[in-house]
């Protein structure tokens, strides 16, 4: 006899009236795919995911992203019933002011979830991430009959997330490296917030995931228990990444189901009733029977017991292998090496060099220094300078390696990115082009929005990107990215500022982390300080009694003191400010902000982009408020204005 939601028909249904109880109490949200997805999801939450409630972060538990986080309330039913410190009055306040129930799942903020899940196609995207840094901590450091590192990363995706651009670059390179930890329960309803799918979707899903290299299953029923179990230990039997086809119909069991009208809002007083009366559940508003909890927490004895076995396993492991087992836990708690950053070079003063090719040389320093670090490029490893002569590729040949190589897939790279880092154990970092951070932008937000130290690195910064003309010149970029609220954009100078730059990025805890570096050489400046390119900013070349400031950042930095020079030959004294990092140097006391950039004193900015906001600094600014042009990158520089000429005569126009 085939095994139906009927014989769990409480536990499954209290999932589908907690999600409309609490759309309808906001009068808001998303009831319609908990409402379809509550038997799958009952069934992975019950008898598949290894998680234990009372200690949600421990290392070895599986991993789950609700990808389509609109539906929201299927997690918050799940982790409260479960028995999670998620209270029902939580969940009678979602959707409102200071509760731990917002309206997409957010991370650190709610205990239990993985990872934000907003905008479509990001949780699928951030999950490959996760099983990548699964995949890799495992080749390191698991031995023979000492398994430490051995979970799965689930993903319930929607057809939207499987839409979004995003996904398919991820989901390819997934297949590619043969991540087979990584299982998505597809919620494969037909229904999109327009209408039927049909509408604008009708590709074979299963078989574009078949090209991919995934494990695919295809229309599994949404109430049919067996079958869902059947699929996902097929699932995790194969070596691919695996897709399970979930037929489910949204907003189940209500006058809407299967109607597009049950993807979102408040159904209504009637038809909630109505809903209640077809389900056969005859409670009040939140009110869970006590069968329901003791059916759910049946996880709580499981998940201790999976994770006092997981530490007996590491005590094993501690006695076998013991510097192993103490740096897997130096890495699990997140702390770099005692004195780590002493590996960093020094740069001889007058050395010209670009900072993409200064990153490197720091590279080459601290990536044996710091064994937790991977790192990665979208296709641009030799103009990135991202990848150290003793880093390997990973692959599925290879799963220890140190190098990810991700194609041209930016969108993918960034959402995998913030996977490893909050999977834990490693710290990543990749890099690109400047100009193709409009491509990550979505991942480098949800970076900044979960306060989680993604390391961005971009290469070929400003208009010297030269003859490939405006379409790869950075121009708003910097401007746009420092709009962005806890993300820092560190733009150094010259190479010993490249170096405490790194310093800053891996030190950062509490936000990611955006290196912006030259594509052209710059000289090593005698005074560079990397102290106060910690702080942000620094007095970079001071004189007696100054009378204007020039403030720039970047390959302007030798601009300014260029111009600096000049105005000295005609009696004016000028002091040289470099301010590699916006965000830092604001995060100093009022009166270092001061003793650096001194209200008395006139001020001009210099900086080859975009002149929106540096209002904030200076009185005048050089830079761009146009597109760049292609030629060779010194002509670029001199037509459009970025001369010491130029520059002197802006500080005279404000004496």
């Amino acid at each position: 006899m085939v095994e139906t939601a009927r014989d769990h028909t409480l536990s499954i249904n209290a999932i589908r009236m907690l999600a409309l109880d609490a759309v309808e109490q906001a009068k808001s949200g998303h009831a319609g795919m908990p409402m379809g997805m509550a038997p799958a999801a009952y069934v992975l939450w019950t008898e598949f995911l290894k998680h234990n409630p009372r200690d949600p972060r421990w290392f070895d538990r599986d991993r789950f992203v609700l990808s389509a986080g609109h539906g929201s309330m299927l997690i918050y039913s799940l982790l409260h019933l479960t028995g999670y410190d998620l209270p029902l009055e939580e969940l009678k306040r979602f959707r409102q002011w200071d509760s731990r129930t917002p309206g997409h799942p957010e991370y650190h903020h709610t205990v239990g979830v993985e990872t934000t899940t907003g905008p479509l196609g990001q949780g699928i995207s951030t999950a490959v991430g996760m099983a990548l840094a699964e995949k890799k901590l495992a080749a390191e450091f698991n031995r023979e009959g000492h398994r430490v590192i051995d979970h799965y990363t689930y993903v319930l995706a929607s057809d939207g997330d499987l839409m979004e651009g995003v996904s398919g670059e991820a989901s390819s390179l997934a297949g590619h490296l043969r991540l087979g930890k990584l299982i998505v329960l597809y919620d494969d309803n037909n229904i999109s917030i327009d209408g039927s799918t049909d509408l604008a979707f009708t590709e074979d899903v299963l078989r574009r995931y078949e090209a991919y290299g995934w494990h695919t299953v295809r229309g599994v029923h949404g109430e049919d228990l067996e079958a869902i179990r059947k699929a996902i230990r097929e699932a995790q039997a194969d070596p691919r990444p695996s897709i399970i086809s979930v037929k489910s119909i949204i907003g189940y069991g209500s006058p809407l189901a299967g109607h597009h009208k049950a993807h979102s809002d408040a159904m209504g007083p009637e038809k909630v009733a109505a809903t209640r009366e077809t389900l056969g559940w005859g409670y009040a508003p939140f009110e869970i029977p006590q069968a329901v909890y003791d059916d759910y927490r049946r996880a709580l004895p499981k998940g201790e017991a999976a994770q006092a076995e997981w530490e007996r396993r590491l005590e094993a492991y501690r006695q076998a292998y013991p510097e192993l087992a103490a740096e897997l836990e130096r890495r699990i708690a997140g702390k770099l090496p005692e004195g780590w950053h002493r590996a960093l070079p020094g740069f001889t003063t007058g050395e010209k060099m670009a900072t993409r090719a200064s990153s490197g040389k720091v590279l080459e320093r601290i990536v044996p220094a710091l064994p937790e670090l991977i790192g990665g490029s979208a296709d641009l490893t030799p103009s990135n300078n991202t990848r150290t002569p003793d880093m390997t590729d990973f692959s599925d040949a290879n799963p220890a390696g140190r190098y990810v190589r991700y194609g041209v897939r930016e969108h993918a790279m960034g959402a995998a990115l913030n996977g490893i880092t909050l999977h834990g154990g490693l710290r990543p970092y990749a890099g690109t082009f400047f100009v193709f951070s409009d491509y990550m932008r979505p991942a480098i937000r949800m970076a900044a929005i979960m306060g989680i130290p993604t390391v961005f690195l971009f290469t070929h910064d400003s208009i010297a990107v030269g003859e490939d003309g405006p379409t790869h010149q950075p121009v708003e970029h910097l401007m746009s990215l420092r709009a962005m609220p806890n993300l820092w954009v560190i733009r150094p100078a010259e190479a010993n500022e490249t170096a405490a730059a790194w310093r800053m990025a891996l030190e950062r805890k509490d936000g990611p982390v955006a290196l912006v570096l030259t594509r052209q050489p710059v000289p090593t400046l005698e005074h560079a300080d990397p102290e106060g390119v910690l702080r942000g900013g620094y007095v970079l070349s001071d004189v007696e009694n100054p009378q204007a400031v020039i403030v720039a950042t970047g390959s302007e930095v030798a601009l300014a003191l260029e111009a600096q020079s000049l105005l000295a030959e005609q009696g004016i004294r000028v002091r040289v400010v470099s301010l590699p990092c916006w965000e830092a140097f604001e995060a100093q006391d009022a009166a270092y902000r001061e003793s650096v950039l001194p209200k008395n004193l006139p001020t001009v900015s210099v900086e080859a982009g975009a002149t929106l906001g540096w209002e904030r600094y200076a009185d005048k600014s050089i830079g761009l408020d146009r597109f760049g042009a292609s030629a060779p990158y010194a002509v670029v520089y001199k037509e459009l204005g970025f001369t010491r000429e130029r520059v002197a005569e802006a500080v005279k126009s404000l004496l």
